[in-house]
């Protein structure tokens, strides 16, 4: 039986998670057909170099996760909100990511999947040597 007590902790609990997060495919419908000059907010690749050259989101911006308190103010426009990203849910990257974006004063959620879903879902994503539509994993995305 769930108390009134219960349902708006609940409430609060997952108000607070759609605050702060977002999933790939609310991400990939606020990016088509823009520009990321025009998206309604930066996209922070926070992996390594070696992942970003293998794959990454078309219009992203690397910067590495341990390089974010050092070169956000530099690399990242505060005044537009930032969604982080890294490899998937058994990374934490981007959440670590978030905080120091945070900390910094930044408007910031995290791309709930990461990379791995972004693929997964059939989404196509740029490598160092070029473009990729991949196929939807018929687990992750209807076909």
């Amino acid at each position: 039986m769930t108390t009134s007590q219960d349902i708006s902790a609940a409430v609060a609990h997952f108000a607070g998670r759609l605050a702060f997060e977002t999933d790939v495919a609310d991400v990939h419908t606020a990016l088509t057909g823009r520009t990321a000059a025009d998206a309604p907010f930066t996209l922070v690749d926070v992996r390594s170099q070696e992942s970003w050259d293998q794959g990454h989101v078309p219009g992203a911006v690397h910067l590495p996760g341990g390089k974010v308190r050092l070169r956000a103010e530099q690399t990242i426009d505060r005044d537009r909100p930032v969604v982080t990203y890294c490899w998937g849910p058994g990374c934490n990257a981007a959440t670590k990511a978030a905080l120091e974006f945070a900390k910094l004063g930044y408007e910031v959620k995290e791309m709930i999947g990461g990379f791995e879903y972004w693929v997964r879902e059939g989404f196509v994503y740029d490598t160092a040597t070029g473009q990729v539509q991949p196929t939807p994993d018929p687990l992750a995305a209807p076909l």
